[in-house]
């Protein structure tokens, strides 16, 4: 039987002037069409929970207080219900379930995440951004047996050089894009997209023998070697407004398309060096469109509007990824991203 959650959501608002509530942009309100009580369902996410509630739903962390005698705060389920009370004056949103401790319907029922991790699963294992240099020292595959130019699961492949690191399990990775800043026209790295995870057989000078477990595309001679990342896929995360003055644009959609929306998983110029970490939220900007004055004749450009917010979820020295959360309009590359 599991533990039960005896914890609740804190939130505070503060009493503001006009004229301080012009002056503070980090006041947390509450939705006009709020609930009073919300039943958590399978698929809900707390972004989503507490957007149910709060006008701006990645503020979650600030507005959420937990029962220090629970182990876990974080375990909510489908079925516990989320209610708004009053308590001093304040809004709270607490937590109810039965009095008695029941076993759950499933022994394998898990709480919901912070963030819909389907979307990102497969970015967090599957895609990476490396550097020149970096790329540039990696093996590359020669073949693989009988003179084969391709290969999968249960092939045998040779490849030529040094492994960057002496792990026994490596991945087959394939350069897929090339970043680059359309500001600074700094190169930024390539996307790279694991192909196949192949463990290491044999080691004969700068001939590598790899013996393939499992691939997702045919393996191609010129294909890299590369350490396999292994990122745990945790539900936690703690989202926070980007740091103060960075702001940047879109890359690109990992979809391969080019325009994205909710749920999309987007790459943005900035990362490790500007001070980017998992969680960081950001305000996304489109564009502004040309049109042209019907009486000067001249073209001009209209402002730019908000259009969503994106979280990020991983980190490379000079680009993320990100999880766009919200959108009112589509997103595409080149769209601006700032400050929430």
């Amino acid at each position: 039987m599991k533990k039960l959650l005896c914890g609740l959501f804190a939130l505070v608002m503060i009493s503001l002037t006009p004229v301080q509530a012009e002056t503070r942009k980090d006041n947390l309100l509450l939705r006009d069409d709020h609930p009073q009580e919300y039943v958590v369902v399978k698929g809900d996410t707390l972004w989503h929970i507490s957007g149910r509630f709060l006008q701006s739903p990645w503020k979650w962390p600030e507005v959420w207080g937990v029962n220090p005698q629970v182990d876990n705060p974080h375990l909510i389920y489908p079925g516990d219900i989320i209610y708004l009370t009053w308590v001093d004056g304040k809004p709270r949103l607490g937590l109810k379930r039965d009095i008695y401790p029941r076993a759950r319907v499933s022994p394998l029922e898990r709480p919901i995440p912070a963030i819909p991790l389907k979307d990102i699963n497969s970015f967090l294992n599957d895609n990476r951004v490396m550097s020149e240099d970096l790329l540039k020292d990696a093996p590359y595959v020669l073949g693989g047996q009988n003179n084969r130019i391709i290969a999968g699961a249960g092939d045998r492949i040779y490849a030529r050089g040094k492994l960057l690191e002496n792990e026994p399990r490596q991945g087959i990775y394939r350069a897929s894009n090339e970043y680059v800043d359309p500001e600074t026209e700094e190169f930024l790295g390539y996307e790279m997209l694991k192909i196949a995870d192949a463990d290491v057989a044999t080691q004969a000078e700068d001939i590598i023998t790899l013996d393939v477990i499992k691939s997702h595309k045919e393996i191609r001679v010129l294909d890299r070697v590369v350490p396999t990342e292994e990122a745990r896929i945790d539900s936690i995360f703690y989202p926070k407004p980007s740091p103060e003055g960075v702001s940047g644009s879109i890359l690109s959609v990992l979809s391969g398309v080019q325009d994205a929306g909710q749920f999309n998983v987007v790459a943005i110029n900035r990362g490790e060096r500007e001070g980017l970490e998992s969680g960081h939220v950001f305000a996304i900007y489109r564009r502004g469109e040309v049109i042209k004055d019907p009486i000067t004749k001249e073209m001009v450009t209209l402002p730019q509007e908000r259009s969503g917010e994106l979280m990020v979820f991983k980190v490379f020295e000079k680009v993320s990824y990100g999880l766009i959360m919200e959108s009112t309009d589509v997103v595409s590359i080149g769209d601006e991203i700032r400050e929430p």
